[in-house]
């Protein structure tokens, strides 16, 4: 199976000091082929590992599939194979299918990327926007999460301390999924990509009947894009919190779709862009 590190020889300068050679590890990188039904759909440069989670994620993002039972299986193609310099072929891992229950219509063939999907940008290669803004099967106005706000500020320290990979490579972006009543982390996965580290954890929900996420948070490492925001709608999660900053676009869509957006969630301080109404907030807003 293909690493999530890769180990590497580096050398590390500091101005005035002799350089130090050492061994250091990096985040993996390699390209996975999503297909359905035999059809290739997509490829996404990701971190192996949670690849059909992945790919479940990933369709329902695009609004393929909403639910465990449509979702089939998914193997990978026996096919992918490198051949190394002893001659002998081995799996890459690197392309995986995936089957669709019965009567379960295929992907429109508006979502297919015309090229690589980058593992910084997921909407590179749509066909255009509208692909991107799909409709939900799934609303989340009428969500009756309610969370203290002293509870979500604990959720990226919890985020921190899973990010198993990003100890050792200081190079990867995670995504988890938190009960909004009981505070606890349900799933948390980690990936080169923003958006791959969201589909994973989306596809955990899916392929475990979760769908919809009711009264759950979605925790992300970085920024909260509109691409991410359009997934948790997808999904039926009705709280994205980022460390980061939210883009304009994603704040627009949170406030039409009635999805509660908080960015800048770093120690006790958070900023929230829509739907304050779900934090348990002590007296009077000031004014400032």
């Amino acid at each position: 199976m293909s690493r999530i590190a890769a180990r590497r020889r580096v050398t590390r300068i500091t101005v005035g000091e002799p350089p130090r050679r050492r061994a250091d590890f990096l985040a993996a990188e390699e390209p996975l082929e999503i297909r359905v039904g035999g059809k290739a759909l997509t490829v996404t440069m990701r971190t192996p590992g949670s690849d059909v989670e992945l790919a479940a994620g990933f369709l329902v993002s695009e609004g393929v599939v909403h639910s465990a039972d449509e979702f089939a299986t998914a193997r990978y193609c026996d096919g992918a194979v490198t051949t190394g310099d002893d001659g002998v072929s081995t799996n890459t891992y690197n392309v995986l299918d995936v089957a669709l229950a019965p009567g379960v219509a295929p992907p429109d063939p508006s979502i297919e990327r015309n090229f690589y999907t980058t593992s910084s940008c997921g909407v590179c290669g749509k066909a255009s926007i509208d692909a991107v803004a799909t409709v939900s099967r799934y609303t989340v106005d009428e969500d009756p999460l309610r969370i203290d706000p002293a509870t979500l500020a604990g959720f990226p320290d919890a985020l921190r301390a899973g990010q198993a990979v990003f100890e050792r490579t200081g190079g990867l972006h995670a995504a988890a999924l938190f009960d909004g009543g009981t505070g606890e982390m349900l799933v948390l996965r980690e990936d080169v990509g923003r958006h791959n580290a969201v589909d994973k954890v989306i596809g955990w929900a899916l392929l475990n009947d979760r769908l919809p996420a009711r009264g759950c948070v979605l925790m992300v490492s970085g920024r909260a894009s509109f691409e991410l925001a359009q997934k948790a709608l997808m999904a039926g999660i009705p709280m994205l919190a980022a460390v980061s900053a939210p883009s304009s676009l994603a704040a627009e869509l949170a406030s039409e779709a009635g999805l509660t957006l908080v960015g800048f969630l770093r120690g006790p301080s958070m900023v929230v862009y829509s739907r304050e109404d779900r934090l348990a907030l002590d007296g009077p807003s000031a004014i400032g």
